[in-house]
């Protein structure tokens, strides 16, 4: 092994393990991370409530954790995350239908989707309030834009 790594290494150890933890974290680290719980303060039948913790969140960095619906074409920049596994489209409806458990994630760019059966892990920034996508006429009240995605 490099002597200069060892080195490093033991200067991180002098430095305690909080140094050390502090050291090896990742950047993504900042982001924060929201349930599908946390979303609504508040529903009603006037509609949907924007929690407290959204409306702080409005333009951040997010993870989420949930499921791929089925997309609407095999390429795509987007797709719906939700709560549970979905076969039905959730844009076929206003917002005013809005279901109270998905997201609609915008990625950084096109890309082919395969069957997602699992758990994913979506990260980018977070958009709050009605928004009707130009291309696709599609209607959200939630969105996280800019997005990456893994399976967990």
């Amino acid at each position: 092994m490099n002597s200069r790594k060892i080195g490093r290494r033991q200067a991180l150890a002098a430095m305690g393990g909080a140094a050390l933890s502090l050291a090896v974290r990742p950047a993504c680290a900042a982001i924060d991370t929201i349930s599908f719980d946390e979303l609504y303060g508040k529903i009603s039948v006037l509609g949907l409530t924007f929690s407290d913790k959204v409306k702080a969140l409005e333009g951040k960095s997010v993870a989420m954790r949930g499921f791929m619906a089925p997309p609407l074409k095999a390429e795509a920049n987007f797709f719906v995350l939700t709560e549970m596994p979905m076969a039905l489209c959730p844009f076929c409806s206003s917002d005013a239908d809005w279901p109270d458990d998905i997201i609609v994630v915008y990625l950084d760019r096109t890309q082919t989707f395969e069957q997602a059966n699992g758990v994913i892990e979506v990260s980018g920034k977070l958009e709050v309030g009605s928004w009707t996508d130009p291309e696709t006429g599609f209607v959200s009240l939630l969105r996280i834009v800019g997005a990456d995605f893994r399976s967990v």
